[in-house]
């Protein structure tokens, strides 16, 4: 009889009074890989993840069914708490188990700051490719805020390029309407990346959405100048050349900032690099000194 009771489960068993504490976890292999029981894991209430599409867990609780779970959560001790431990990576694999019937689950233990924990989270998220762009994004702005980090931090703890990192922030300034198309998937962060800085983001967003315009379209629309009123004196802008528009939006990713190239007549011109704070400006003057 004991035997089925511990079949059925630690939450039947204990109402059974067959479980009095909970056990602590048994190490089942080395290199500091363990098992522990489901309920001893915790969501980190700062994971940069924050949506779970259903779809994807439903098939990834019937892959876990059928073959376990392949790799380990990442958790760390929970603060304050007995036996009970924080999940830095790995809370879908985590939700996928429960969906699948898991008494326990494999984890490697780690013994990591708050900044370490974030880190670690961010980097095997953007990993694995399972951020969206704008929760890529809050995650980089959350290492800013609470650790002071800069940009070049950032690109060399994530392992990107510090272009990358800075047009994953920009999406951030974007309105709230725009950013819940990205998170929807509805909008790709190159759409998004288009939009930031435009007079009108979120009737263009709107309708790259209804008409489904590729990015190309989505720059060509937030590039093209708005109709100029001739009663007000208005002075119709000069329409740039697609080879134009590349070169700017080359430049742009290459800095991370917005470049304007204005090509005057008899071939002279401007390029101009807007910067929003004077570290930005600090990062370009350090560019042209090494250049």
């Amino acid at each position: 009889m004991a035997d089925d009771r511990r079949r059925l489960g630690r939450g039947l068993a204990a109402l059974l009074g067959d479980v009095a504490e909970p056990e602590a976890p048994q190490v089942v292999d080395r290199g500091g890989l363990r098992r522990v029981p489901i309920e001893f894991l915790r969501p980190n209430p700062r994971n940069p993840r924050k949506s779970f599409d259903e779809q994807e867990l439903s098939d990834l609780a019937q892959s876990v069914k059928e073959k376990g779970i392949v790799q380990p959560v990442l958790v760390r001790t929970a603060k304050g708490a007995i036996n009970q431990y924080e999940i830095i990576a790995g809370e879908r694999r985590w939700r996928a188990a429960q969906r699948a019937g898991l008494h326990d689950v494999p984890v490697i233990i780690q013994d990591v700051t708050d900044k370490e924990a974030l880190e670690l989270a961010i980097i095997e998220n953007v990993q694995r490719s399972d951020l969206n762009a704008l929760e890529e994004a809050h995650g980089y702005e959350q290492l800013i805020a609470e650790f002071s980090y800069t940009q070049q931090d950032l690109a060399q703890v994530i392992g990107k390029s510090r272009s990358h990192v800075a047009n994953t922030l920009r999406l951030m300034k974007l309105p709230e309407k725009v950013r819940n198309f990205v998170a929807e998937g509805k909008l790709t962060a190159g759409h998004a990346r288009a939009l930031v800085g435009c007079d009108d983001p979120e009737g263009l967003a709107q309708k790259i959405v209804d008409e489904g315009l590729t990015v190309r379209d989505a720059e060509a629309l937030a590039q093209a100048p708005k109709p100029v009123d001739p009663s007000k004196g208005g002075r119709p802008k000069r329409i740039k050349d697609p080879d134009t528009l590349a070169l700017e939006k080359s430049l742009t990713e290459l800095l991370g900032l917005a470049v304007i190239i204005d090509h005057k007549d008899g071939g002279a011109g401007e390029v101009k690099v807007r910067y929003r704070s004077l570290d930005q400006l600090d990062e370009i003057v350090r560019r042209l000194r090494t250049a």
